[in-house]
């Protein structure tokens, strides 16, 4: 696209007409009437590339998510078992494989660090809900299981779920 053609569009349309859409921070309060879950529980639904925290009996809070890519997905039940901020990440063993030129630890903080601002364990695997240094990707099919939030979201969910809340993620 030229660059006066460009400028045209954002003078007509906005500058929106130009970015890619990428999920935006900002959880949402839904109505969550049918699902039976008790409240303080995550809910992935990942064919949505949804989180949804559940707040009583008929309302959750809702986020965007990005979950695992084809052949990396999961279903089941677990919990919350470690609240980290900024926490360093070693790539799993899967992750060494497809990409052996990884360092073996990242630290917490960098801007190559995948996790974010902050990542919540589950128990039970190598998998987390935790933030992203890529914004772009919440909303895909793009990790290797894990949940990965916007930093703003990760941070918002982290400070209402305590260690040992139950995680449910669906298909």
């Amino acid at each position: 696209m030229s660059m006066r053609i460009a400028v045209a569009m954002a003078a007509t349309f906005g500058l929106g007409a130009l970015m890619p859409t990428a999920a935006e921070a900002r959880p949402e309060m839904v109505d969550m009437h049918g699902d039976h879950y008790s409240p303080g529980t995550i809910v992935v639904k990942t064919g949505e590339r949804r989180l949804y925290f559940i707040l009583d009996s008929g309302h959750a809070m809702r986020y965007p998510v990005g979950v695992g890519k084809a052949g990396k997905q999961w279903a089941g039940t677990t919990q919350i078992d470690g609240k980290y901020r900024y926490p360093a990440w070693s790539p799993p063993a899967v992750v060494k494989r497809d990409k052996p030129s990884m360092p073996d630890v990242i630290p917490g903080g960098s801007p190559r660090n995948p996790m974010g601002v902050a990542a919540m364990t589950l128990a039970g695997g190598e998998y987390a809900i935790h933030g992203t240094n890529v914004p772009g990707s919440v909303g895909g099919f793009v990790s290797y299981g894990c949940i990965r939030m916007l930093n703003d979201d990760i941070t918002d969910l982290y400070s209402r779920v305590p260690v040992g809340a139950t995680v449910v993620v669906t298909h």
